[in-house]
């Protein structure tokens, strides 16, 4: 398969900067571009959920942001609220978090996630406020781009 084929990976897993759940050593792994207000995402992140319970030594799961702000609003601030919680080790907590209640997005609503997660809230404020990680976020979107992502959810097998 060349480069250019869409299911074909092109940015290979970042060990240090890609959010990974499941052995690394998993005989299966799915790249997942995503956005925490797509429904399509959140009905994925229930099956993937799932399918890692029952499988969980033969799968992992990379998430990779994808913000559709043109038509998600609270997308691209959700993507950087998760990487806040993952500054302070919970990512996939508020992962978690963000894919279960899709419906309640708002600034108000992250900085409530924070608090049940037992973050530094002060911190987590600030760093929304400051978009500290909308870099990082905009990082993996390009990525997305490059890789023919045009969709959400768009899923890479590895």
């Amino acid at each position: 398969m060349d480069s250019t084929h869409p299911s074909h990976l092109l940015l290979p897993i970042r060990p240090l900067v890609d959010h990974a759940h499941g052995a690394e050593d998993a005989p299966y792994t799915l790249v997942e571009y995503g956005d925490y207000e797509c429904p399509d995402c959140g009905r994925l992140y229930v099956i993937l959920r799932d399918l890692q319970k029952d499988i969980a030594s033969r799968l992992r799961v990379v998430f990779r942001h994808y913000p559709l702000s043109g038509i998600h609003h609270h997308a691209e601030q959700a993507a950087e609220a998760a990487e806040a919680a993952g500054a302070q080790g919970k990512f996939w907590k508020m992962h978690t978090l963000l894919f279960e209640r899709q419906d309640a997005l708002h600034t108000k609503d992250l900085i409530r996630y924070a608090g049940e997660l037992n973050l530094n809230v002060d911190r987590f404020r600030n760093e929304l406020k400051n978009q500290t990680y909308s870099e990082r976020v905009r990082a993996d979107f390009v990525a997305g781009v490059q890789n023919g992502v045009n969709h959400t959810p768009g899923l890479f097998p590895k």
